[in-house]
């Protein structure tokens, strides 16, 4: 199964039909253009499509993109607070895109430290992947697959934003602050990445 969001709207791609929300059967790539559109355009908040091959229809999917790679991180301190960023009004985890030559667990650490100012992460496991669609100023759409690890920050340093990539604030928050204060102005993608993350204590 394949989840990609769309203006926050979620596209599945799965080879039973959701029968709880909308479904549509894959038949070649007008089926996914008619999706995204689908998003887009009405207010229905999700769409699936389906279809036996998996493979064919992710494959099928990709295609009508130009695709960014991108990865970052889900950073623990000693308190097992996490910590995030506050960008154009949303929380979110720092994160960046992958440059030549870098494997995805360089680029995370380096986009962290440049996002965060903090130095020294410890990298652990590779958490999962997301999928969001977003439209360039030129029109075109671009699929952007975003590698998350876990990491942790052991010393004292204040986190320093950068300014220069829009960020307004770098802060330390606890579960209370996750529940009250993030989720409720986070991005459908980061609840997704949190759960993940979640899910094992291990780092």
């Amino acid at each position: 199964m394949y989840k990609v969001f769309v203006n926050e709207k979620k596209l599945s791609l799965t080879q039973l039909p959701e029968l709880d929300v909308k479904h549509i059967k894959f038949d070649g790539a007008h089926s996914l253009e008619m999706a995204v559109d689908f998003l887009e355009n009405t207010a229905s908040d999700a769409i699936n499509i389906y279809g036996e091959n998996l493979g064919e229809i992710w494959n099928s999917f990709k295609s009508l993109f130009k695709q960014i790679e991108a990865s970052g991180g889900v950073v623990y301190n000693q308190k097992k607070e996490i910590l995030f960023i506050h960008r154009l009004g949303k929380w979110d985890l720092p994160k960046g895109k992958l440059e030549k030559g870098e494997t995805i667990e360089e680029n995370a650490v380096r986009e962290v430290e440049e996002e965060t100012g903090l130095k020294h992460l410890i990298l652990g496991h590779f958490i999962n992947e997301t999928y969001h669609i977003y439209t360039e100023r030129d029109g075109k759409k671009i699929l952007k697959k975003t590698n998350w690890f876990k990491m942790l920050y052991e010393g004292n340093e204040t986190p320093i934003p950068q300014i220069e990539e829009g960020i307004k604030e770098v802060s330390w928050k606890n579960n209370d602050m996750i529940k009250n204060d993030v989720l409720p102005k986070t991005f459908q993608n980061i609840k997704l990445i949190l759960e993940e993350a979640a899910k094992s204590e291990n780092l």
